[in-house]
């Protein structure tokens, strides 16, 4: 007879107590909240090309840009996201989940004052890259954080956090778009990463992370005032027992670590194949372009219209899939999440094949010229519930803690390097093979998303970090209701 685990019977005993209630975990979504705020700029950063690109090549504008410049201008942000993942799981180890995820946002406030202040390309460049850096980290140090903190039951909710910021930060630069002023975009974005420090900034460490730098006193009040209550005793010596048996293994740790543990390899390999097909859905190249899309297509929508349309979607569905997350599951989401996605790209690569070459759209696109906006709304629904807010999650529950921080570096790291040849190399592909072929190509892409899903990616749902760590070992588990 299969039997739960002890860490299941505590879960289940917990959700019994008073202490479990929903009130009692608002601290909990107030230092997810505050943590993931930081997204928020990153958010910016990732759609800040839409509405600014078509500024800068305007005429009048004070740098006119060229069309290279300005492929360049929004490849490089993933390009510095690739340079700032790698080591920042390392970094937090060292530093702390919290003083290092601090550190971010003078980077972020840098980059926009640059932005801001402007004359060359070149200043556009290092400012990109700068952002860049600080969101790469963010990708891996706030996963991390909302892992350490959360309870089991709430677990996937709060990771969704993340991806939630993001899609905010998106839709307010959409919004800023409508206003077709440069200054206004710049300033607005400039103040996020300082409303993100004020907020996180009285937020407190985790106390795993205090455990492990022998501060028990420190992490007994971090873990009563994320739990609400002050009965925390129990909770605090399992973590402080689990934390001294990682300290032995984490000692030394390298890339060796990840390869020569069957668990830890089968934990990276889906990792970094969910990180892989987040990228290849082609969700960057929409994000960057959705104006230029929505203007090849000829749509009668404004071209700063659309965007916001598509970043409210995104922002309303991606509010949804938090709450779904922990009642759905991760694997049905996702799966969904990937064969639609493919759908809507097929759909959207038929549009641009009847559409032609030309530059105004054939009469027979014209009588289906809401299909780019349906497609691409459609398409970004689903995405928010599924290969959005989920592949952050996993990143926080899949590894073990000895590797977290270099696994973690390295998997998103990967998921930028992809992120920049998709920006970088979208226009070329559609100038070269066309646009119909393009989205098809990436509709290719989510089907195989949606089988890697179905074959490789054990549910989550309800377990506890150890847990998982036994089912990737081939232990079974049985889940929490």
């Amino acid at each position: 007879m299969e039997t739960v685990p002890m860490s299941r019977m505590s879960d289940q005993e917990e959700n019994r107590t008073p202490g479990s209630t929903p009130g009692k975990k608002m601290p909990q979504f107030l230092a997810a909240g505050a943590a993931t705020l930081v997204a928020l700029s990153g958010g910016c950063a990732l759609a800040w090309t839409s509405p600014a690109l078509s500024l800068l090549k305007a005429p009048d504008s004070r740098l006119a840009i060229t069309d290279d410049q300005g492929s360049w201008v929004g490849a490089i942000l993933p390009l510095g996201a690739i340079v700032g993942a790698l080591p920042s799981g390392s970094l937090a180890d060292r530093f702390g989940r919290k003083m290092f995820q601090l550190s971010l946002a003078p980077p972020f406030v840098v980059s926009w004052l640059m932005i801001a202040f402007a004359k060359s390309v070149g200043v556009l460049y290092a400012a990109r890259f700068l952002s860049g850096l600080a969101t790469g980290a963010s990708c891996v140090v706030a996963p991390m954080y909302i892992a350490e903190i959360a309870e089991n039951s709430v677990r996937g909710t709060l990771s969704a956090f993340f991806q939630l910021m993001i899609t905010v930060g998106i839709l307010v630069v959409y919004i800023l778009g409508t206003v077709e002023n440069y200054d206004v975009l710049s300033w607005t974005c400039f103040t996020l990463p300082i409303l993100f420090f004020a907020a996180f900034f009285w937020m407190p460490e985790t106390p795993k992370y205090l455990l492990s730098k022998g501060k028990r006193e420190e992490a007994r009040k971090s873990l009563a005032w994320l739990r609400g209550r002050p009965d925390v005793g129990e909770e605090l010596a399992a973590m402080h027992t689990l934390v001294e048996e990682e300290s032995i293994a984490q000692k030394n740790t390298s890339f060796k670590d990840i390869i020569s543990s069957k668990t830890n390899v089968k934990a990276f390999f889906i990792c970094l194949g969910i990180l892989m097909f987040q990228q290849l859905s082609g969700v960057n190249a929409v994000i960057f372009y959705t104006g230029t899309i929505f203007k090849a297509a000829g749509s009668g929508l404004p071209p700063t219209v659309s965007p916001v349309i598509v970043g409210v979607v995104q922002t309303v569905f991606t509010v949804v899939a938090a709450g779904l997350v922990d009642r759905a599951g991760r694997r049905v989401l996702l799966i969904l999440s990937s064969v639609v996605m493919a759908i809507c790209l097929a759909a959207l690569g038929v549009y641009f094949k009847i559409r032609g070459t030309g530059l105004e759209p054939s009469e027979e696109a014209k009588h289906i010229g809401w299909l780019p906006l349906l497609s691409l709304a459609v398409f970004i629904i689903v995405f928010s519930l599924g290969f959005g807010p989920i592949p952050w999650a996993l990143i926080g529950e899949f590894f073990a803690p000895n590797v977290k921080g270099i696994a973690a570096g390295i998997a998103v790291g990967i998921n930028w390097t992809l992120a920049f040849i998709v920006t970088l190399t979208f226009t070329s592909l559609q100038l070269s093979i066309g646009s119909d072929v393009t989205f098809w190509m990436f509709a290719g892409f989510n089907a195989a998303a949606a089988a890697f899903v179905i074959l490789f990616l054990p549910e989550t749902k309800g377990k506890s970090l150890e847990d998982i760590q036994k089912e990737l070992g081939g232990t079974k588990t049985k889940t929490n209701p």
